[in-house]
């Protein structure tokens, strides 16, 4: 075991020992590849299906880019699941040679270290060397830089520092802990970092794409190590896909471990407890994929549009868009025109003669709210319809009864969602009396209460206690509501009394501003690597969660004796103490988080010691 165990670190050094060789003068075609897997199994790499290399070209003969199709793709696998090809009986191990859950975790390890090699490519090799450059050159901006890898070092240092030797610990010591649910838990705190990268990817994406055309510098960085054999031909953008892919083949994982597990396992509560959380944040991945694709579409259409300031918003939904005739009494031939329907509102537009920019100008625009849609009986023009407005009425005809049906129905079904949805929140905000409300708003991370909405086909939606209690009549059981609540609702009264250090800090920085309020800072004994900030002392939700891996502690600005700053890529947050002594003690315990140091027990002392 003690053999075994070594040659697996051995095979994560010699894949990151590939990254640094690369970036050496004259590395040559003996490098190792990039890619690690389990024997007779494929884990799946970056590219999507169809999206190979062509017939006869070479894997190094060039790049791969992202394109909307694999965009597609991946939200697919992540619906389905289907993440990882099943191991060949050819290939895999003989059965009963060894405990079916200990295999798992074998090949959790394994990919583990591939997934950190990969890592290490994106954060040492990619943003540093784009980070010398952009210092010593002054070809681009470093902000640029570290906005295109937002947070990525934290996920590189929690991966590489904590997680991953954690796993090899637990393999080399199965015998004795047969057990990796407890471990797994610990990724619950930082899964807020998965949320912030996958939000900002599109971004990212887009300030690589324009800053590769903008700068002759950047794109020479690139292409460089694009063009290594650690990169494998891949762009930077297929790596940077890594981390939104992560999280839901750890779910697979983790998933066939437990159905793995036989009935009294000691592992199985926390094994199930952890799946949970990754089912959770597995969730968040695809319903962020889905929201780039959708932004991505919606942001096509309205440069299309000419990106008219009252037109543009991104909570708008297209429906539909397609060419009909509109009849005017003044004209006897009907004029062409382009309709784009949006849940809120239909444009009626004409093509522009000089394309230059939009494609589109509108000519008329009708709310959807007061709207009316009818068929239309009339011999001359067959195939029309009535669409009226608050703003105005249009008399549009299609090129067919179906196609006449198909526009009718989806304006009536835009009508009629507007409509539920206004029946909906007035009932929602009328008390028993028929009096109006005061209600809290919830969005879509600080809730796990659903209930069903008429204005939304009945589907199942996130809403606030109180409206689910009003929508669905049911009082959720107090032991519920405890194993429901999210990270953040560590109640701050409570994680006081087990904390290893907490108390008021003066909030600053750029997420605050200069002159902040005060916040109450907690880091919890059960969460070490983790500092809280709450409003108040009696609050229950965190309103700010920092993993503090990898962040860097700085002295305050203007040399104020009784501040320190937590810096690490493009987050700056700072923080001001009541004293001296209680700065030192602060910035002692937060320099030993970011380490990735955790008392072992009770014993272990504060950690501002």
């Amino acid at each position: 075991m003690e053999a075994a165990s070594e040659e697996k670190l051995a095979s994560v050094s010699d894949l990151v020992t590939v990254f640094e060789n690369s970036r050496a003068p004259g590395a040559g075609p003996g490098a190792h590849t990039l890619e690690h897997h389990h024997p007779g199994c494929r884990s799946p790499g970056p590219e999507g299906p169809g999206e190979k290399p062509g017939a006869g070209e070479p894997p190094g003969s060039g790049t791969r880019t992202v394109s909307r199709r694999y965009l597609s793709s991946l939200k697919n696998k992540l619906s389905s699941g289907a993440w990882r090809k099943p191991c060949q009986p050819s290939s895999c191990s003989e059965p009963g040679t060894q405990e079916p859950e200990k295999r798992i975790v074998q090949e959790l390890l394994e990919t583990e270290q591939a997934y950190v090699a990969r890592l290490h490519l994106l954060d040492q090799v990619f943003f540093q060397e784009l980070l010398e450059e952009a210092r010593g050159s002054k070809a681009f901006p470093e902000d640029v830089v570290r906005l295109i890898f937002s947070n990525l070092s934290s996920i590189y240092q929690f991966h590489a520092q904590f997680f991953l030797p954690e796993l090899q610990r637990r393999l080399d010591d199965w015998s004795a802990t047969p057990r990796i649910g407890d471990v797994i838990q610990k990724l619950a705190p930082f899964l807020k970092m998965y949320s912030e990268y996958v939000k900002n990817f599109e971004r990212a994406a887009e300030l690589l794409a324009t800053w590769t055309d903008k700068s002759p510098r950047f794109q020479e960085v690139l292409t460089r190590i694009q063009s290594s054999e650690a990169s494998g031909s891949l762009t930077l953008q297929h790596h940077m896909l890594e981390p939104v892919q992560r999280i839901p083949r750890y779910e697979l994982l983790l998933k066939e471990y437990v159905q793995k597990l036989p009935a009294q396992a000691p592992d199985r509560a926390d094994a199930q407890k952890a799946l949970d959380l990754i089912f959770s944040a597995a969730q968040h991945s695809n319903a962020a994929i889905k929201e780039m694709e959708r932004l991505q579409e919606l942001w096509e259409v309205y440069q299309r549009l000419g990106l008219e300031d009252d037109i543009v918003d991104p909570s708008n939904a297209l429906l539909r868009q397609g060419p009909l005739l509109k009849i005017s009494f003044r004209r006897r031939d009907p004029t062409e025109r382009y309709l784009f329907l949006f849940n809120n509102m239909l444009l009626c537009c004409v093509p522009r003669v000089i394309q230059v920019g939009a494609q589109f100008q509108v000519r008329t625009r009708i709310d959807v709210a007061g709207m009316k849609v009818r068929e239309l009986t009339d011999a001359e023009f067959p195939h029309s319809f009535l669409v009226s407005g608050k703003q105005r009425s249009l008399q549009l005809q299609a090129r067919s009864q179906e196609e006449m049906l198909s526009w009718m129905q989806a304006c009536q079904a835009a009508i009629d969602q507007i409509e539920k949805r206004n029946e909906t929140f007035k009932a929602a905000v009328q008390g028993p009396e028929g009096a109006a409300q005061r209600q809290e708003v919830v969005c879509a991370r600080c809730s796990d209460y659903r209930a069903e909405l008429k204005y939304d086909g009945n589907r199942p939606n996130r809403v606030c206690l109180h409206c689910y209690t009003f929508l669905t009549g049911h009082v959720l059981p107090a032991d519920r509501e405890d194993r429901r609540r999210g990270i953040l609702e560590t109640g701050s009264s409570a994680a006081a009394e087990r904390s290893l250090v907490c108390g008021f800090l003066q909030l600053g920085g750029e997420k605050w501003g200069k002159s902040g309020p005060r916040g109450w800072c907690v880091i919890p004994r059960d969460d070490p690597l983790v500092l809280y900030v709450y409003a108040a002392p009696q609050d229950i939700r965190a309103h700010t969660s920092i993993p503090l891996l990898g962040y860097q502690v700085t002295a305050g600005p203007q040399g104020d004796p009784r501040a320190f700053q937590l810096q690490q890529s493009g987050l700056l947050y700072t923080f001001r103490a009541d004293s001296e002594e209680l700065r030192g003690r602060w910035v002692r315990a937060i320099e030993r988080a970011a380490g990735g140091w955790s008392p072992g027990d009770p014993a272990d002392g504060d950690l501002s010691d």
